[in-house]
């Protein structure tokens, strides 16, 4: 046992209406089968579908980590860590400068979305990610980046590209120049299969009950997208399949796909969060809501209990006035309207970011859209936008 686990071991003791995309070939395409919420929780936090392989075997991360990763530089990094697996006190006492404290840290399942095996004298052996590495955050109530977990919020401190130019086995130039151009919350899951370089932000897990596609495009359902992540980005050992992506991955045994009706079982029981008590103005935003349903047309396409009407149909880059890049790269070709419970909780905007703040988006369909709102019904429409 190192030193830093002794330690830690002391210390507990003391849109155009569009036809849907065709359903994806994966055999993770049907949403209706029935999971389990519980299974689903420990299979989003803590289940890598044996993706250690890649992370260990080829990426060597283990090494990165033992000799190079000290809390500090982790939680820079944007990891996060469960202030719940730790044992009372043992901030205070441990050495966040030391990388013999994040082996410490991984031992006690505590670095979210982060697997790992540790032996008893401190060295790991297998490291791996899970769902959660991108899709929780924490609420900092230790300090900044410690706190409790915050199952299915997108964590737009972490810098995955930062990450993944640490690997040894990705030093060449070509390669450097693409991680390191991704920045904080953002991540292109599209890359290691088309070679372009178009991050996206990283997208909520939560608020998806009643919403059929997960993704900025569409691609569904909602499964599809977690067998896509876990075999293709995560490089699980699970099976799939999608021709209009030339992706044809067949894994025996498949690890993946028999956990996807328990991982959408909890997926679709974490709401969307709640504003904050006096984050927005409840008389502005009633008179939002009217803008929001007439003269900014909004309700148009982000219709319903979900604000969106993703289940019905899609648009094309043109009916938005985004770049048209991403969905060229995905299966629709398509954009789906971003459910907007939450919208106050997850800025930048947009599948790229390119709108900072809710006026930013506003700005945005004004202009592309010529709806000539004044500067009050602007202001009021972002008040109701932030009460959702």
């Amino acid at each position: 046992m190192t030193s830093a686990l002794i330690c830690l071991a002391l210390f507990a003791c003391a849109d155009t209406e569009a036809d849907r995309p065709a359903e994806p070939e994966s055999p993770a395409a049907s949403d209706s089968a029935a999971g389990d919420v519980a299974l689903g929780q420990q299979i989003f936090r803590f289940d890598t579908f044996g993706d250690e392989r890649f992370w260990t075997d080829t990426l060597r991360m283990h090494e990165v980590i033992a000799t190079s990763v000290d809390p500090m530089t982790a939680l820079g990094a944007g990891l996060k860590v469960d202030a719940d697996a730790l044992p009372p006190g043992i901030l205070e006492q441990a050495d966040l400068s030391d990388p013999a404290t994040t082996v410490a840290l991984l031992g006690l399942d505590a670095v979210v979305g982060l697997k790992a095996e540790v032996t008893e004298d401190g060295r790991i052996t297998r490291v791996g990610i899970t769902c959660a590495l991108c899709h929780s955050d924490v609420d900092d109530s230790v300090q900044e980046g410690i706190g409790r977990r915050l199952d299915g919020h997108p964590n737009r401190d972490l810098n995955p590209g930062l990450i993944l130019s640490l690997s040894p086995a990705l030093q060449d130039p070509a390669t450097q120049a693409v991680l390191t151009s991704w920045g904080p919350g953002k991540y292109d899951a599209y890359w290691n299969h088309d070679g372009k370089n178009d991050p996206t932000v990283i997208p909520p897990a939560y608020g998806l009950e009643g919403v059929d596609l997960e993704t900025f495009t569409g691609e569904g359902p909602i499964s599809y997208w977690n067998a896509y992540v876990a075999v293709t980005q995560m490089h699980g050992q699970g099976s799939f399949s999608d021709s209009l992506l030339g992706i044809e991955i067949v894994a025996s045994p498949d690890l993946v796909t028999p956990k996807l009706a328990d991982l959408l079982a909890y997926q679709l029981s974490l709401p969307a969060p709640t504003p904050p008590a006096g984050s927005f103005d409840p008389a502005a935003a009633e008179r939002g809501a009217a803008v929001f349903a007439g003269q900014g047309t909004c309700a148009s396409c982000h219709s319903g209990p979900t604000f969106t009407d993703a289940n019905d149909r899609l648009h094309d880059p043109a009916e938005t006035g985004m770049d048209p890049g991403l969905a060229q790269r995905g299966n629709s070709r398509q954009y789906r309207t971003t459910p907007l419970r939450g919208a106050w909780q997850r800025p930048p905007y947009f599948h790229n970011g390119s709108a900072a703040t809710l006026p930013d988006v506003v700005d945005h369909y004004d202009a592309f859209l010529g709806l000539d709102l004044s500067p009050e019904q602007k202001a009021e429409l972002v008040e109701y936008l932030k009460s959702l």
